[in-house]
């Protein structure tokens, strides 16, 4: 048995071995090289609406790599003698093109829809639940239930109508939505006035949403 039991023991310290130290540094952990990946966030509002003429001012972002700052890319551009949804790209990348992004919205409104009025409520007749507009400023408007869903009834998001009959839910970040926006929008005064578009959110679908204001 005492046999036994030193076998065992000296199995065990030849188990023991000592391990070879793993050497870190700023760039690996032992043979493996350590990728840092950057981060950006801008700077100011996701949404800016401006009138025709305004002064736009680009805030910029903040971009880091290894907690250091680094440069970024923005993609766009905004005109503000013209009125339209203009959305930017923020982007900043690693030496291995590994990359990371922000954006803002910022919308010019003419002066052409200072004597439109799109408030009112507007129903879906697919799913027989109703969506209320309300201007809130020239061309701006507070959205209740944009989707016309039954489950969308108190949600609210901003909607411009920046020039002539052109409308649009612009990109933003609405409570209780998360981020959304509005493609393949139309306005047709009437009557009865008629709002036709694509609400991007979260669990929405791609399929248009025909909306007739009662």
């Amino acid at each position: 048995m005492k046999y036994i039991i030193g076998f065992c023991l000296c199995l065990s310290f030849l188990g023991c071995a000592k391990e070879e130290d793993i050497i870190s540094t700023d760039t690996h952990v032992g043979i493996s090289e350590i990728i840092y990946f950057p981060v950006i966030a801008i700077k100011g509002e996701h949404l800016i609406i401006l009138k025709q003429g305004d002064t736009y001012t680009e805030a910029g972002a903040n971009a880091t790599l290894n907690g250091q700052p680094t440069q970024f890319a923005i993609t766009g551009s905004v005109d503000v003698s013209k009125p339209g949804v203009y959305n930017l790209v923020y982007e900043a990348k690693n030496e291995l093109g590994y990359s990371a992004s922000d954006w803002r919205t910022v919308v010019v409104i003419g002066p052409d829809v200072s004597a439109t009025d799109l408030t009112g409520t507007y129903l879906r007749a697919a799913t027989g639940v109703t969506s209320t507009w309300t201007k809130t400023a020239n061309g701006i408007y507070e959205v209740e239930n944009p989707g016309g869903a039954a489950t969308g009834v108190g949600l609210n998001v901003i909607a411009v109508n920046y020039t002539g009959n052109k409308i649009a839910i612009p990109k933003q970040i609405a409570p209780d939505f998360g981020t959304v926006s509005s493609g393949s929008e139309s306005y047709t005064p009437g009557p009865p006035a008629t709002i036709t578009y694509i609400f991007y959110a979260g669990g929405y679908g791609t399929g248009p949403r025909t909306f007739v204001k009662q």
